[in-house]
């Protein structure tokens, strides 16, 4: 399975100059947990970093911090580590497992926004694939019944 299939195609963004406040009430509003930092340029949106709630409190809450004076550019995971529409699972699981990532932008050819793969997509993928394995095995005695029963009759 590609990164092109299996992305969510609707992905919450923001520019890298929206303040902490708004990127906090756009998460809250979209019920997301993040927003992919995104410079639009000639129709492409291409991905700068993610910006997400973790991030936020981090940056904010811990040192407490002027949220007011504080933009999604500064405080977002940069550069972004993004996974291209052809890369396949293994790949996309080792990129996150080295980058220590839940969630990957995907990238057309122009290097322009396509969607998000997160982990939880993965191990829905890995999930749907051990049930197929699982039938597999199932529907094994049913074709060996079926055979012999021909060879018999």
């Amino acid at each position: 399975m590609k990164a092109a299939t299996l992305c969510t195609r609707e992905v919450a963004t923001c520019g890298p100059d929206m303040s902490i406040v708004e990127a906090a009430a756009r998460m809250r509003a979209l019920h997301a947990g993040d927003l992919v930092v995104v410079r639009e340029a000639d129709g492409v949106r291409t991905p700068l970093g993610v910006l997400t709630d973790r991030d936020i409190v981090l940056a904010v809450v811990c040192p407490d911090a002027a949220p007011g004076r504080l933009y999604a550019g500064d405080v977002m995971s940069a550069p972004a580590v993004v996974a291209h529409g052809a890369d396949d699972i293994w790949l996309l699981a080792r990129r996150m497992r080295l980058h220590g990532l839940r969630r990957l932008p995907v990238v057309g050819e122009d290097g322009g926004l396509i969607g998000i793969v997160t982990l939880d997509d993965l191990l829905q993928a890995a999930a749907s694939l051990l049930d197929e394995l699982r039938l597999i095995a199932a529907r094994q005695p049913h074709f060996e019944e079926k055979r012999r029963g021909q060879r018999d009759g």
